[in-house]
């Protein structure tokens, strides 16, 4: 039987068979095409990824590449071409979406009718325990090499690979054919963000966000880097992002409503002159990536559900220092700020006990790593 991909020309969604005989011959996972005149309108930003796998350039910056020359974009951020896909071995469970030619759910979408927000039993809470723990282990290996000069693609390759080594998926490889192990999220992006091979450079924030599925549960979460020295404006976005998110855990305890999350994170952020995206929200999560409830980031929304011990959810708010509206770019993930300003985001992934919650997700020193570069920053000045 033939392999079945999705068209790798920006703005084609179409089923495809057709792959590029020199990625082939390369070794290079993926590169489907729907036809040869898609292939021939690609070829001249395709042709760079094979001067990249037989290490003819590895200076990405030096590489013209401009796959939307009529898209105009809201910041300074562009795209680069992208690294080689990866692979996961046979070996390690994965889920329904993993081989899927779309990345098409099928049990998330089966879930979706019932509205139902489910309560785990205690086997099902313990998968969720070593499920993110696991994420938290491949997040702190993606926070150590996040530097200048290290490209998004590089940190994606460090997220794949501590996947395999813990036996786990990374969630966001295939899942409607999102084609990294993780995102990365720079400067005006607020999520989303497809690993590529643009250096990180001095002043810049990213966030990066992992999931990894393990033995059929998956644990979400994300933090923001700073990059070298960045500008006294987006530690202040950085913090406060995170207050926003500690803030909104405080309240997490049976009984309470999960539209008062984004109150806290609402008042919190305009106090400080920020504000919060919303079109992008937490959600529950289980076995399923992305489930009920919804828990979006602002004030007075209309979140449907009550707290529950044994609700499992995520709260990751996106914070801009600018308004609060999104455009998406044509890959059809990377989402940023109309304005061109910048965003930050962290996530948890939290478990509903008896008296509050467990951040299940949470780091052993019980802080952000930028707390860590902040103190380093400070020293400096």
């Amino acid at each position: 039987m033939a392999a079945i991909g999705m068209c790798e020309t920006p703005g084609c969604k179409s089923v495809a068979q057709l792959q590029c005989p020199t990625c082939i011959k390369l070794g290079i996972q993926g590169s489907f095409f729907c036809n040869q005149d898609c292939f021939k309108k690609s070829w001249k930003n395709h042709k760079i990824i094979h001067s990249l796998a037989k290490g003819e350039s590895t200076d990405a910056s030096s590489v013209e590449y401009n796959p939307w020359p009529s898209f105009s974009f809201t910041g300074k951020l562009r795209p680069f071409p992208p690294g080689p896909k990866r692979t996961v071995p046979p070996h390690i469970g994965r889920p329904d979406y993993a081989d899927h030619p779309t990345g098409f759910p099928a049990s998330e979408n089966a879930a979706k009718g019932s509205g139902q927000i489910k309560v785990l039993d205690d086997e099902e809470i313990e998968g969720m325990r070593v499920a993110c723990r696991l994420g938290r282990e491949v997040l702190d290996e993606a926070a150590r090499v996040c530097d200048v000069g290290v490209t998004t693609d590089e940190i994606d390759r460090i997220v794949h690979e501590a996947c395999i080594e813990r036996e786990c998926y990374p969630s966001p490889l295939n899942y409607h054919n999102f084609p990294n192990s993780c995102c990365t999220s720079v400067n005006e992006v607020i999520c989303h963000g497809i690993p590529d091979l643009r250096p990180l450079e001095d002043g810049d924030i990213c966030n990066v966000d992992v999931t990894v599925y393990h033995r059929e549960f998956h644990g979400d979460l994300n933090e923001t880097f700073f990059v070298g020295n960045v500008p006294e404006s987006s530690r202040k976005l950085v913090q406060v992002t995170y207050e926003c998110l500690a803030k909104a855990i405080e309240i997490v305890k049976p009984g309470e409503k999960y539209r008062e999350i984004g109150n806290v994170i609402q008042k919190h952020a305009q106090a400080n002159g920020l504000s919060v995206v919303r079109s992008y929200c937490g959600h529950g999560i289980h076995r399923l990536f992305h489930t009920t409830p919804n828990v979006p980031h602002y004030a007075k929304n209309k979140a449907i559900g009550v707290m529950k011990p044994g609700h499992c959810f995520t709260i990751e708010p996106m914070i801009n220092e600018g308004g609060w509206r999104d455009e998406q770019w044509p890959d059809h993930w990377t989402a940023v700020t109309a304005d061109g300003s910048r965003s930050a985001q962290f996530e948890q992934t939290l478990l509903v006990t008896e008296t509050g919650c467990d951040i299940l997700t949470q780091r052993s020193t019980g802080r952000p790593w930028f707390m860590d570069q902040l103190e380093k920053l400070n020293a400096k000045s």
